[in-house]
């Protein structure tokens, strides 16, 4: 998407359609005047059901002070003949004290319980706000309280006191029973415009945009713009199943690719915001990483799913071996793993403390193991603290080689070798010490400094470990080498090398 820009948001009928066969465009299709004419049914009812439940979020905050309003004096040279009239101007300028600049965003929410007075929007739309007013479509506006916001999934939850004016509120719905076609609709405050309803279709599913660690978007075509962020979007039961929340534009408006937080993901997080003031999510412990089609053949897998375990935190909840680097995730308290990305969500979802079965696959075979999770916010300064350590290059190390293969010039890791390329104490294998220009394991972005720990998930201390179980495979009939790699810190990683 060069050419395009992710934002925070923030039909005319076809008179003729184009069937394309075998790629070739062939003679247009008329849709019959009758049909054009009639349209999708009315939503007219439905939006006058659920407007009043759909509100507008504005925020102030201070944007510092413009000091005292004077224009500065320019500096002269000293003897400067103007110096007297400069003087004159700027004494007479009246003393200014300007108030602190206020600046100004608008978004979108929706009521979710109009006892308690709880509002739901984003978080990029409060973030950084001294104040919050909700604006209802009547003219009335309450202030707002916040409760709680989680800038991963960028929700905040917000309340207003119920006692000052009656409220409508909009149940969530399921948004896994929604399939790409079913119709919605969302309101919203586009470019200010409170009260605009659009719809169109859901687009897809399952959408990952890069925007944060649980990435998992309904796409539509229902035109979402900016100020529609934080606003609902309804299934035609009048149920909320998504809230939306960013759009792909390179102009800032609507191109019909909008993208909304699923309701299956966000009521968990709104029920704990709403509770505790903040998120309470299961913690694993484990990094991982994509199971590629050549990581699924190197470990005699039929399909390339699941998530590949490349490290275990110290001192997390599997610290104790019940995963171990190389497990390749599968399934996880009876849902199944796909993609990496549906191991941290899910893993996310669950409550802190629960005992769960995880299915993974080790040294080939399949096992089920038991593990506790912990909690990931209690998790992230050990996790900082990690990924903190040295991380200083060694490219300008003078290289000792004693083997070489695939591209991979490789050395015995002792204390010299260590100190050349800063490897850390705890880490053991064999170090490359060089990698040739345009081979594959440059390709695969091995360089100077990575460490060999294993190869096909048996263990390698030396350059003739490597080279002898590069043979054993190759004897077997293996076209890939899958090599456990971890840097110069100890973080593993895994990376498949083709070796014919």
């Amino acid at each position: 998407m060069t050419s395009s820009k992710i934002l925070r948001a923030a039909r005319a009928l076809p008179i003729a359609a184009t069937l394309a066969v075998g790629g070739l465009a062939s003679s247009p299709v008329l849709i019959p005047q009758r049909a054009m004419a009639e349209g999708p049914a009315s939503v007219a009812d439905l939006a006058e059901r659920l407007a009043g439940a759909v509100v507008n979020i504005s925020t102030s905050r201070s944007a510092g002070n413009t000091g005292s309003g004077k224009v500065p004096m320019p500096k002269l040279p000293e003897g400067s003949p103007l110096q007297e009239f400069f003087d004159d101007f700027f004494q007479e300028q009246p003393d200014q004290d300007h108030e602190p600049q206020q600046a100004q965003s608008l978004g979108s929410g929706f009521v979710i319980d109009a006892k308690e007075g709880i509002v739901v929007t984003n978080n990029h739309v409060i973030s950084g706000a001294d104040e919050i007013v909700v604006n209802f479509s009547d003219g009335g506006k309450l202030d707002a309280e916040l409760l709680g916001v989680d800038t991963k999934t960028d929700i905040a939850v917000l309340k207003i006191d119920p006692s000052k004016r009656e409220l409508a509120a909009v149940p969530f719905g399921n948004s896994d029973k929604m399939r790409i076609g079913d119709w919605v609709m969302a309101i919203g405050n586009p470019f200010g415009l409170g009260g605009t309803v659009t719809v169109g279709i859901i687009s897809a599913r399952n959408r990952e945009i890069g925007s944060g660690p649980y990435d998992d978007f309904i796409q539509t075509d229902a035109a979402i713009n900016r100020g529609n962020s934080g606003g609902p979007l309804f299934n035609m039961n009048g149920e909320v199943i998504g809230i939306n929340t960013a759009i792909i534009s390179p102009t800032g408006g609507s191109i019909g690719i909008g993208f909304s937080i699923p309701s299956s993901l966000a009521v968990n997080v709104v029920d704990q915001l709403r509770e505790f003031g903040e998120t309470r999510r299961g913690w694993l412990g484990v990094r991982i990483q994509e199971v590629t089609d050549d990581i699924a053949e190197s470990l005699g897998m039929k399909k390339a799913v699941g998530a590949m375990v490349s490290g275990v935190i110290e001192g997390g909840p599997v610290d104790d071996g019940t995963i171990q680097p190389g497990d390749v995730v599968t399934r996880f308290d009876g849902k199944e793993i796909v993609h990496m990305r549906d191991l941290p969500r899910i893993v996310a979802e669950s409550p802190v403390g629960e005992e769960v079965d995880v299915v993974l696959i080790r040294k080939g075979e399949e096992k089920t193991v038991r593990v506790k999770l912990g909690r990931l916010e209690d998790s992230e300064k050990l996790a900082s603290a990690e990924e903190g350590q040295d991380n200083k290059s060694g490219d300008d190390a003078a290289p000792v080689s004693t083997a070489a293969v695939l591209g991979m010039h490789m050395a015995q890791l002792d204390d010299a070798t260590r100190e050349t390329f800063e490897i850390s104490n705890d880490v053991s294998g064999v170090v490359v010490s060089e990698v040739d220009e345009g081979s594959v394991a440059a390709e695969k972005g091995v360089s100077a400094g990575d460490v060999i720990v294993e190869i096909a998930q048996a263990t390698v201390s030396s350059p003739k470990d490597v080279l002898d179980r590069l043979e054993e495979l190759k004897g077997q009939g293996r076209r890939n080498a899958l090599l456990m790699l971890a840097s110069k810190n100890g973080e593993l990683r895994f990376v498949t090398l083709r070796m014919d």
